[in-house]
């Protein structure tokens, strides 16, 4: 499975965050979204990547007084990215690998949605009901 099979069952939609915004912004988005991170873009495309782990590393560093500090003091800048034709199933050794749970999909370097572990964990769990069921039809049959 590819992971523009993914896209298409959850959608492309990508919440985003400028880099100037606050962590408070930052984390009321998170809050209203329902979202573990957010894409940082800007006039460039993909600027980073702001996580739920990111700010609680900036917390434990800065204390209180980050939350008024700008997203791009927390970002991960060094952001890693697939594209709709890599498959699920090196997309999830890339984020075990990597330790990450947010990959943004490019196409030709433009943002066209993102893939979290919630993501790669329900298509293989869709995946191996589905081989359950063929299994289950071909020794019914037999």
């Amino acid at each position: 499975m590819r992971i523009a099979d993914v896209l298409r069952t959850k959608g492309a939609t990508v919440a985003t965050v400028g880099r100037e915004s606050s962590v408070t912004e930052l984390l009321g988005q998170l809050a209203e979204r329902n979202v573990g991170a957010l894409v940082v873009a800007g006039e460039n495309g993909v600027e980073g990547i702001v996580s739920e782990r990111d700010v609680v590393r900036g917390l434990h560093e800065h204390g209180p007084a980050l939350l008024s500090r700008r997203v791009a003091d927390i970002m991960t800048t060094d952001v890693t990215t697939c594209t709709p034709e890599d498959s699920v199933d090196d997309l999830s050794a890339l984020m075990t690998q990597r330790r990450i749970r947010h990959v943004p999909v490019l196409v030709d370097g433009t943002l066209a949605g993102i893939v979290s572990i919630g993501d790669v964990v329900k298509t293989r769990l869709g995946e191996l009901e589905e081989s359950r069921e063929q299994l289950e039809a071909y020794i019914a049959q037999g």
